[in-house]
């Protein structure tokens, strides 16, 4: 296995999945400048799929980065989704169509999508994707060749000793999944460490969740450290941790793009009290049960009701942390102007197939609708 030098890749990685819209559409100009502000602060890690934004974001790469920028002077990473995969050509020319869209010759990163128990391992094995991944390193196509996993401990061991020519493995990590029995972030994270694999951490903030904790949450952070968001204390806790190569956040402002790189500039790992700040602030949380969503919208493009499930998640959660039903109710009104009701969900389970957190969708909908529809 080829090693990769972690002292070579930027803390900070920058996730296109969730990019600034207007009216539907990708906001160019607004992405442009977040990639300038994030190239400027030294930093040069993409993260695209095939499936963001509806197909968009690998295009969007290549308007805002691509045609921006020496081919030299980033890395690009992007994933092949297996369930897209419907007979063996089909891998070929998705790839293909991923090197037109973005308008490179290669890719520095290479992902299988989303490995998982079930389908889509099993897919990635049916259509030899590793091997297919391997082949495409020799011709330059791809530079390292990797894999994103949403499945259990025992699938990722398994996966591990099948095929130790992976580099490196993109995982959901952030403090409040650490234990999550069904996300469970410290046993995929410790499999990995132990294995000296290099590690790029998904969803750090938790699809903005770790960001907008309670206001006492918030208080405990700010009497700690003063100014510090809470956001920052999340990425930081994920880059204190060794072995981490690299941390995707979705960032969908200048101000967010602003805040993390001012966390990554001359980077502090957490105290052993900062460390304890946290822990004390994830026991009060995981307290309120709330809904595990990360909002990476997988659920959305087949979803025959055109129902926005994170936006009605992230409404119900909204009322369990802040106790408070006016502004979630108005937030929710206004999303039902031009989505799905919760309470138009035809139980057909196509969201359910294609989540990586497993969540029981049909009834969350079911009681999101109990509790905005009524």
């Amino acid at each position: 296995m080829m090693t990769i030098d972690l002292t070579k890749m930027p803390k900070l990685g920058f996730g296109l999945m969730r990019l600034p819209e207007e009216k539907g559409v990708i906001d160019m100009d607004h992405v442009c400048r977040m990639v300038d502000a994030y190239m400027d602060a030294g930093m040069n890690y993409f993260d695209t799929a095939y499936v963001y934004h509806g197909g968009r974001s690998e295009v969007a790469a290549r308007e805002a980065l691509v045609k921006r920028y020496p081919r030299e002077d980033f890395m690009l990473a992007t994933k092949l989704p297996a369930w897209e995969i419907h007979r063996a050509e089909d891998v070929d020319r998705i790839f293909e169509e991923q090197l037109e869209r973005a308008g490179v010759d290669y890719f520095d990163f290479y992902l299988l999508h989303s490995i998982e128990d079930g389908s889509n391992y099993e897919t990635y094995e049916k259509y030899d994707c590793f091997n297919w991944g391997m082949k495409k390193k020799e011709e330059g196509q791809i530079k390292h060749l990797g894999f994103s996993f949403h499945g259990s401990p025992k699938l990722l061991e398994q996966v591990l000793d099948k095929h130790p020519e992976i580099e490196f493995v993109q995982i959901q990590l952030n403090y409040a999944d650490w234990n999550n029995p069904v996300v469970r972030s410290g046993e995929l994270y410790q499999i990995l460490h132990k294995r000296q694999i290099p590690i790029i951490v998904m969803e750090p903030i938790k699809g903005g969740t770790l960001a907008n904790i309670q206001p006492e949450l918030k208080e405990m952070f700010e009497a700690e450290r003063p100014g510090a968001s809470a956001a920052s204390w999340a990425l930081r806790y994920v880059g204190s941790l060794p072995g981490v190569m690299t941390i995707l956040s979705g960032m969908s402002t200048i101000d967010q793009i602003n805040d993390n790189i001012a966390t990554f500039t001359d980077f502090e790992p957490l105290s052993d009290e900062e460390k304890k700040v946290v822990d004390k602030v994830r026991a009060i949380m995981l307290n309120i049960p709330l809904i595990g969503c990360t909002s990476c919208r997988y659920c959305c493009d087949g979803c025959p009701m055109k129902i926005s499930i994170p936006d009605v998640f992230s409404a119900v959660n909204t009322v369990k942390l802040y106790n408070e039903q006016f502004r979630p109710q108005m937030f929710y009104n206004g999303l039902v102007q031009s989505s799905g009701r919760a309470s138009a969900c035809v139980g057909c389970g196509q969201c359910e197939g294609v989540c990586p957190q497993h969540l029981p969708i049909i009834k969350l909908l079911k009681e999101a609708s109990e509790m905005f529809d009524n």
